[in-house]
This record gives structure tokens, C-alpha cells and sequence, in this order.
């Protein structure tokens, strides 16, 4: 008998969970087989890619991540493109131009590199501002405005972008506005001593690419997304996730905290990691486990925090983990709240 009412919203909640994570295993093992050991990170690209999000990957160079965007991309059947974020890049070569034809006496639109179901911005962090700010409307509101015509993108639509630390050279930080729009933040950290040895075995002499086939394609991605907005989220998990973004607002350390968006990426990554987990209802676990991948990257620290020379990202993670252990858990059935630790 069906007693969650999550459960109701599926056709044959057996069924159609059981796709969802057959797909998101032949994807998870496609990636792995160029990825080794970085279970989490292909895990959060997996929930933002069922959470029709965006992936921001920040790291040093060379450990991977331009790798994990492409490993992910070829994994699913559908129109990628990728666009090198250089300082002399345009707007127009991110979102399309439009050109006079002499044959028509009339402009003709040629689309720029967003119009795919999957777009790898590498390096998005060498940029000029203005080139950066051509995919905030594309990521928000999936669509293109060019000369005052507007465009709709392709669904499903996915912005996977990599960016090394702001400290290195010829970097700048992404804006505000451009983080909030990113759905998580990762980090590929480097690899164990046994993961780089077999990285040496199996690709020393290939490129590990090249045998990566397609497991899914664009349509079915599409109808797992559309099966995942329907996994249930009680009044207690919502207001959870409200007072947890409410939380980064007074947290001493943060000067700005985490916005509205925020919140609705995050119940939205916590949807996708559920149905990943084969439930069809939403856990306090799963805005737990989301929490840091999906606020991190969009809390702006008091200067004073950082003189410190922990790097930004770690300080971030530390701070909101002490949000977390700071807001009651919620408890089913109306029960007292818990806190951490009880």
C-alpha cells in the first residue's frame, strides 16, 4: 500500500524510479571510466542535471574538470557545444549575431554556441564581464534576446562551466549575479596516488574521450527531469530549507547571504538527490547533503573572515555547515525538531 503522498504523483512509482536510476548509473559509469575516485563530484553533476540546472566546477589546473564536463556531455545524445572563454571574446559569440544577406536584403539570426542541449564554458572566469553576462539570460529564463528578437533555447538545457581560483593569474572573479545562477559549485580535488597511477594505465597514450558513447539521449533526460519536479516536499522540509537560507542572512560571518534563487535551487537539487536515492519524497538528508554544493559559491564573506588565508571555498563550506548545525532539523508528523548531534 502507497502511504506517501510523493508516491501518488508517479504513474508505477516502482517503475518509473527504477528508470530514473538505471539512467543515472549507465551515466555515472560512463563518466567514471575517465573520472576515477571523484564519486561526489559526478553525483552533484548528476542532481543538477536531473534539477535542469547549471554546474559551475572550480578548481586548480589539470585536475579534471574540463574532463567531467566533456565525459558528461558525450554520455548523453544530444546537441553540446563549447565555448573557450578567452579577454577577447564577445557577446555575440556566446549568444549568435545577426547578419545582412545581400541574396534577401534582409538580417538572417546565426545562433551562437548556447542553442544545444548542453553548453561546456571553459575557463569562464578569463572573460571580459561583458562576455560573461551574455549567458545570464540564457541560464535564467532559457532563451535569447538578439537586436530585440527573442530566441528560445533547446530543452533540456545545461550550462556545465569550469573556472580556476580567482588567485591565479589572468582570472577575475565571477559577479554576483552570475554565481546565483549556477545551481552548485564543485571542486575535483586531486587525485589518490592509486587513481592517477590507473589514470596512467588506461589513458597514457589515448585520449580517454574517445570511448565514451552515448548512454541516454536529450528526450529521455527530459522526461526524467519532468519525474522529478513531482518527488514530494513537506511543509516541515520547505520551511527547513527557508530557514536555512534565512540563516546565511544573520550568520556574523557573511556579509551576503544566500538569495531567493537560492532556495529554489536548492529544494530542486534536494527533488533530484531524493529521486536518485529511489524515494519519491524529499528528506531533510537530502537538503543536507545539497546544502554546501548548492549555497557556497553564492555567500559573500566579511573581509575580516578572510584574511585568515583559508581559501574562499573552504571558508565558505565551514561557515555554512555551522548554519546547518545551528537550524533545528525537522522531524515527521509534526514532532519537536531535532538539533545536530541528537
Amino acid at each position: 500500500m502507497v502511504t506517501d503522498p510523493g508516491l501518488l504523483h508517479w504513474r508505477d512509482p516502482v517503475a518509473d524510479i527504477g528508470h530514473l536510476t538505471t539512467i543515472a548509473d549507465r551515466v555515472r559509469e560512463s563518466v567514471e571510466t575517465v573520472i576515477d575516485g571523484k564519486v561526489d563530484a559526478i553525483n552533484t553533476a548528476l542532481v543538477v542535471l536531473l534539477s535542469e540546472g547549471h554546474l559551475l566546477i572550480e578548481d586548480v589546473p589539470g585536475v579534471g574538470k574540463t574532463m567531467l564536463a566533456k565525459a558528461l556531455a558525450r554520455s548523453i545524445d544530444a546537441r553540446v557545444r563549447r565555448i573557450q572563454f578567452t579577454p577577447d571574446l564577445l557577446p555575440s559569440d556566446v549568444t549568435g549575431v545577426s547578419v545582412y544577406n545581400q541574396g534577401t536584403r534582409d538580417f538572417e539570426f546565426r545562433p551562437g554556441p548556447v542553442f544545444a542541449n548542453i553548453v561546456v564554458g571553459d575557463e569562464i572566469n578569463r572573460a571580459e564581464p561583458k562576455a560573461q553576462s551574455a549567458l545570464l539570460e540564457c541560464m535564467e529564463e532559457h532563451q535569447v534576446t538578439v537586436d530585440g528578437v527573442t530566441y528560445r533555447l533547446e530543452s533540456p538545457f545545461m550550462v556545465i562551466a569550469t573556472q580556476n581560483p580567482v588567485e591565479m593569474e589572468g582570472t577575475r572573479a565571477l559577479p554576483e549575479a552570475q554565481r546565483d545562477r549556477f545551481t552548485a559549485r564543485i571542486s575535483m580535488g586531486y587525485p589518490s596516488p592509486a587513481a592517477e597511477m590507473a589514470m596512467l594505465d588506461s589513458h597514457g597514450n589515448a585520449n580517454p574521450l574517445s570511448g565514451i558513447s552515448p548512454v541516454t539521449d536529450a528526450a529521455e533526460i527530459a522526461g526524467l527531469i519532468s519525474l522529478v519536479r513531482t518527488v514530494h516536499v513537506s511543509p516541515e522540509v520547505r520551511q527547513y530549507i527557508v530557514d536555512l537560507v534565512g540563516g546565511t542572512r544573520t550568520h556574523p560571518d557573511i556579509a551576503l547571504g544566500a538569495s531567493p534563487r537560492a532556495a529554489l535551487h536548492l529544494i530542486r537539487a534536494a527533488r533530484a538527490r531524493a529521486a536518485l536515492e529511489q524515494r519519491a519524497f524529499v528528506l531533510p538528508d537530502d537538503v543536507q547533503e545539497m546544502a554546501v554544493p548548492v549555497m557556497a559559491h553564492r555567500l559573500l564573506l566579511h573581509p575580516e573572515i578572510m584574511l585568515s588565508g583559508e581559501p574562499t571555498t573552504d571558508l565558505a563550506a565551514r561557515i555554512l555547515t555551522d548554519v546547518l548545525h545551528r537550524i533545528p532539523i525537522p522531524r515527521p508528523g509534526g514532532a519537536r525538531p531535532l538539533r545536530h548531534g541528537r
